[in-house]
């Protein structure tokens, strides 16, 4: 059907997720609460048995060459759009299990920890799932079942080898340093995390978050495990038709209409509230790249109706001076 792999494993598989979330909020006490969000995915129903793991690449697409630095890759190939061949082989998968009489039970747990148990990959430093040909650019579906299965080992080694002391690229390249430690991560300041989720990051922060407008691939596009492994022979359905919508400028210029009906429905993370927060993320993008040919555009954002918007273009403006 497509996928590079398929497994199953026992739902106890996944019952360090608790202990892992508790040295997270140890290590990382500002991020408390952020991480006791994810505490139900550790929770399965009382009923779950079994866990169905597989994973899928996403390195056969073509990167735009206007995106690059600004949309991760992930987001540009999201195999949840309906219109995707990802998203019909997930639908069609999920009707086999149901044809079998299995029932899938509606719950979400940690998909990267399951597939790693499952043998399917291995997590590298950046705390990505990794496998000897694709790399990190690996999506992973999973189903939770009240049905005892036939289980495939339950891989003990879940850690990459090669991610050895003599490497942290990855850690190196992390834009604000959420990346701090090998396999481990401060997820209050992962990128993706103040772009699409944060109420508004402090000037201090903005200025550490590169250009990345939607996602970041910065520990990604650093490894060398990752290096050469996106073929790019294949076009992401109607990516190229979306593309003039992500332009910088434009986004600066965007109405409600545009956001509410055309953007949101494709990059749904920030929200149907979220117009601001993509234009703070555009003039901060415009900021750290220190590019003049934006300076009008931030200097105009100064006068705008949102006060994130004019916050921040202001403080864009006494920045670089302009």
């Amino acid at each position: 059907m497509g996928y590079l792999a398929c497994a199953v494993i026992p739902v106890s598989a996944i019952k360090e997720y608790t202990r892992q979330l508790d040295e997270r909020v140890k290590s990382f006490p500002e991020s408390k609460e952020l991480y006791e969000q994810l505490y139900n995915n550790a929770n399965p129903p009382e009923t779950a048995k079994s866990i169905i793991v597989c994973t899928r690449r996403y390195n056969k697409y073509k990167v735009p060459e206007s995106l690059i630095g600004l949309i991760g890759k992930v987001y540009m190939f999201d195999g949840r759009l309906p219109f995707s061949d990802e998203y019909r082989v997930k639908v069609e998968f999920e009707s086999y299990l149901k044809i079998l009489g299995i029932r899938i039970l509606q719950c979400t747990i940690p998909d990267r920890l399951a597939a790693a148990r499952a043998g399917l990959g291995k997590f590298g430093r950046n705390n990505f799932i990794y496998n000897s040909e694709h790399g990190s650019y690996i999506w992973i579906d999973a189903w939770v079942t009240d049905e005892e299965m036939d289980y495939d080992p339950v891989e003990e080694n879940i850690r990459l080898s090669a991610c050895n002391d003599n490497c942290g690229k990855c850690i190196q390249a992390c834009p604000t340093k959420a990346l701090s430690d090998a396999f481990s991560m401060n997820r209050g300041k992962c990128v993706t995390q103040l772009q699409c989720f944060n109420n508004a990051p402090d000037e201090n922060m903005r200025s550490q978050m590169g250009t990345w407008l939607y996602g970041c691939d910065a520990c990604q596009d650093a490894c060398p495990l990752n290096k050469n492994k996106f073929t790019e022979t294949e076009e992401f359905p109607l990516l190229a038709e979306f593309e003039q919508y992500l332009i910088p400028e434009r986004i600066l210029e965007m109405d409600e209409d545009t956001y509410q009906n055309v953007v949101n429905p494709r990059f749904w993370y920030i929200g149907k509230e979220g117009m601001w927060r993509w234009k703070c993320n555009v003039l901060g993008s415009m900021v750290n790249s220190s590019d003049s040919k934006y300076h009008s555009l931030i200097k105009k954002s100064c006068d705008d109706k949102d006060m994130h918007v004019k916050k921040l273009a202001q403080f864009g403006c006494e920045r670089l001076g302009i």
